[in-house]
């Protein structure tokens, strides 16, 4: 009998996708041994009612141009199909009851901190194991004891890259070359998105 998939859900705004997510989710990959990552834009993030953010087709296509030509990253939009505000535990139940795999919720260490706040936090970590990304400043993630057991800490390359931060540039007009795939540098400045005029 062959062994159950090992499945990597990376739930986000993705707003935009850059550099940094795809060092996490290769991260993940590798350390974790899985078979593959399933990128998963939010509709409407929970946490992010109160900011405007670019439409779910823009963000879900310049993941697709991101991803092109690495086959163990996938877009799902099981999110963006469902609509409305996007919890977390409703789309691992989906993805449980679809093929019953191993799953693995790739999360920076902000997100764990919050972690409590998110609806119905302890079913999502019974439902997936909790892949972590520490803070570029050294300080490991404080585990909370229902957790323990639960948690996998990762550790990228530190590079201090954001998406508010790539917003900000583009809106000033400021290069962000190298610090998003190409592919989706050009999707986001051709369609105009976060004001941009150049990268």
């Amino acid at each position: 009998m062959s062994r159950a998939e090992r499945l990597g859900v990376f739930g986000g705004t993705f707003d935009p996708v850059h550099v940094g997510h795809l060092i996490m989710a290769q991260e993940a990959l590798g350390k974790l041994r899985l078979d593959r990552i399933l990128f998963v834009p939010a509709a409407r993030p929970a946490h992010k009612r109160s900011r405007a953010i670019a439409s779910a087709a823009h963000r879900v296509a310049m993941l697709r141009l991101a991803l092109r030509g690495a086959p163990q990253f996938e877009v799902s939009t099981l999110e963006v199909d469902r609509g409305g505000v996007s919890f977390t535990v409703d789309t691992l139940e989906s993805l449980a009851r679809r093929a019953a795999p191993s799953l693995y919720f790739v999360m920076g260490q902000d997100s764990l901190d919050d972690f409590p706040t998110w609806r119905d936090p302890e079913r999502i970590a019974r439902l997936a194991r909790l892949a972590v990304v520490p803070r570029g400043d050294g300080r490991l993630p404080r585990i909370r004891p229902e957790l323990r057991g639960r948690v996998s800490l990762l550790d990228p390359p530190r590079i201090g890259i954001s998406s508010s931060e790539i917003r900000r540039r583009l809106r000033r007009g400021l290069s962000v070359r190298w610090w998003m795939p190409d592919a989706a540098l050009r999707y986001a400045i051709e369609k105009g998105l976060y004001g941009s005029r150049r990268g």
